[in-house]
């Protein structure tokens, strides 16, 4: 039957488009000869490069420039066919497994989909809606980080507000390395889908790399005419299957009632009555949240342990990001009174989450939570926040990064967590006085991330409250904060000598003749990651006082100075048994013969020497 519908469809779209084709040649030749802009027909395929980046989770650049951007995937190709590190292309800002293994870096949760990889994603919007018939990506650097491609059905140029949105998954992947850094263009075969889109998100994953990833384009090619395969709807499976009701439960297994052993009559669970109920609980916690809540509509014993709150200590909703709402929350909400770790990291987007629905959860579920990952929720606002201070009172996590549209008033509701150890905060608006007022009274603070927080005026105040607020804060991350000198970095180190992680890449304001970074050296010995990325005045007394002072150390980027030559390099390396990276990517003086031969005498070390072609 369904091969003879194919037939008919076949036949009628060929009908369709023999018809269509003369009537739209004939009116394109007319409007060629009068000298107006032709109309393609609707079969023709579309090629189009992306009209605007729309949103994205992180990346290498700076909020106030093209260089290293998400911004540079719009439009042409800046770059592609060459291969190489250019300024012009797009990177993310993480690579490998480097960051993963540091001390700020959060446990994994449990219960994430094996099939789940994506670390980072951009959202482009093209021009014309199309029905998809092919996505290329140009990559031009260390390609194969990307494993999924998605597609949506709202036009994010519309000016009505979104309704009913829905996402396709075009193509998924694992990660992959490619094993030449050489340029590519990626092709994947994608799905039909039944619905236009201009609007594709990319998620990657990049642990798998020897180096950052480098995206130049995206190209959408489709059709504005629906394919005859997109005709047919492909079943979706909604994160609201977690729904359940007591009178399906009860009709569950009627046919395995009847005959059989007296005793399972009585019972009707066979032998999990004979099973502990905490090995059943662990069976159970296995298995992925979905499966958890098909699970729970077998029988009323499985509905009692899929539903009960110790399955729910643990709750990553990241991997359903594109199905979660606020329906959904509500039907975990009765399950999930003992929650300790929520992660909703990237959800809520296009009005999927509200303020009701996050508030109403939060209410229920907030009491006992301990950690909170909130990345990319632009659903935020400063009620969410002013709820979240409210209702988690045993806060010690809080994850806000790239929330770049949550207000600058919106932070100083973070000040009421006073718990807090743990306050991630990457290319948010927070500015100086809401930041002053969170170090004063979150004295409790291990780990602090501010990097590319451009509204913050001044580094250098930041720099002494927290010398003598958080004076056993572990890991600080300063990436690109343009004003930080040697009088705030010398209050710093002095102050918190419990650093173990220091991020000071793309500081233009710190020089080493000043002595800052001997003085640093000086002053954290247990320091294991330190960035010092783009700061060309890094000289040999600097990487020789690291050298000294700093025999823990693993990670250490010092791209771009010309004043270090190999020789103190391999002093360092003799100093440092525990060095695992070393970045000395457009070191002057560090030529590629010279990475060969450190790399041979120290193989535990992976020495990193990008290249421009």
């Amino acid at each position: 039957m369904l091969t003879l519908l194919s037939m008919f469809y076949y036949i009628c779209l060929r009908r369709r488009s023999r018809s269509g084709t003369r009537g739209e040649a004939l009116t394109s030749r007319r409007a060629v000869e009068s000298g107006q802009r032709a109309v393609l027909p609707v079969s023709v395929e579309v090629e189009q490069y992306a009209k605007e980046v729309l949103d994205f989770s992180s990346h290498y650049g700076s909020e106030n420039s093209m260089s290293y951007t998400m911004w540079n995937l719009a439009g042409v190709p800046n770059v592609y066919p060459s291969s190489g590190d250019f300024t012009q292309t797009a990177l993310f800002r993480a690579y490998g497994t480097w960051w993963e293994q540091c001390a700020s870096a959060p446990p994994p949760f449990r219960r994430t989909p094996k099939g789940f990889y994506s670390q980072d994603y951009i959202e482009l919007g093209f021009e014309e809606p199309v029905y998809p018939t092919g996505v290329d990506v140009l990559e031009t650097y260390y390609p194969g980080a990307i494993v999924r491609i998605l597609a949506c059905s709202h036009n994010p140029f519309s000016q009505s507000p979104p309704t009913d949105v829905r996402w396709e998954v075009l193509w998924s992947g694992e990660p992959t390395k490619v094993l030449t850094p050489q340029a590519r263009q990626f092709s994947p075969n994608i799905k039909h889908i039944n619905f236009p889109t201009n609007l594709l998100r990319l998620e990657v994953n990049s642990s798998l790399l020897d180096y950052y990833t480098e995206l130049d384009a995206v190209i959408l090619r489709g059709v504005k005419e629906r394919p005859m395969l997109a005709l047919y709807k492909m079943p979706i499976i909604d994160i609201s299957d977690l729904s359940d009701s007591e009178e399906e439960l009860s009709d569950v297994g009627g046919p395995f009632r009847q005959g059989g052993d007296v005793k399972h009559q009585r019972t009707r669970n066979g032998y999990f009555d004979k099973l502990p109920y905490e090995l059943i609980q662990l069976i159970l916690s296995h298995l992925t949240l979905p499966d958890l809540g098909r699970l729970a509509q077998s029988c009323k014993l499985l509905h009692q342990h899929c539903c009960d709150p110790l399955q729910y200590t643990q709750l990553s909703l990241q991997p359903y990001w594109a199905r979660l709402s606020d329906t959904s929350l509500g039907h975990l909400q009765s399950r999930c009174t003992l929650l300790q770790r929520l992660n909703l990291s990237w959800t809520g987007s296009r009005g999927a989450l509200t303020l009701t629905g996050f508030s109403s959860f939060m209410k229920a579920c907030g009491l006992s939570l301990v950690c909170l990952e909130l990345s990319c929720c632009h659903f935020l606002n400063e009620a969410c926040l002013e709820v979240v201070s409210q209702t988690c009172p045993g806060l010690k996590e809080l994850n806000l990064s790239s929330c770049d549209r949550l207000h600058p008033q919106a932070f100083t509701h973070i000040s009421k967590l006073t718990r807090l150890r743990r306050l991630v905060l990457y290319r948010t608006k927070i500015e100086q006085t809401a930041l002053l007022t969170i170090l004063t009274f979150c004295i409790e603070l291990r780990h602090l991330n501010l990097g590319s927080c451009v509204r913050i005026e001044d580094y250098d105040v930041v720099a002494s409250m927290l010398a003598v607020r958080c004076r056993f804060l572990c890991s600080l991350d300063l990436w690109r904060c343009r004003n930080l000198t040697d009088r705030g970095l010398a209050e710093l180190v002095s102050g918190c000598r419990m650093l173990e992680e220091l991020d000071l890449g793309w500081c233009p304001t710190l020089q080493s003749s000043t002595g800052c970074f001997q003085h640093l050296a000086r002053n954290l010995p247990r320091l294991r990651k330190l960035f010092l990325t783009a700061n060309r005045t890094v000289c040999d007394s600097d990487i020789e006082e690291l050298a000294s002072c700093c025999s823990s150390l693993q990670h250490l980027d010092i791209l771009g100075t010309r004043l270090v030559s190999a020789a103190s390099l391999k002093k360092l390396l003799q100093s440092c048994p525990q060095l695992l990276l070393l970045d000395v990517s457009f070191c002057s003086q560090i030529d590629l013969r010279a990475v060969q031969e450190l790399s041979a005498v120290f193989p535990n070390v992976a020495i990193k020497r990008s290249f421009t072609q």
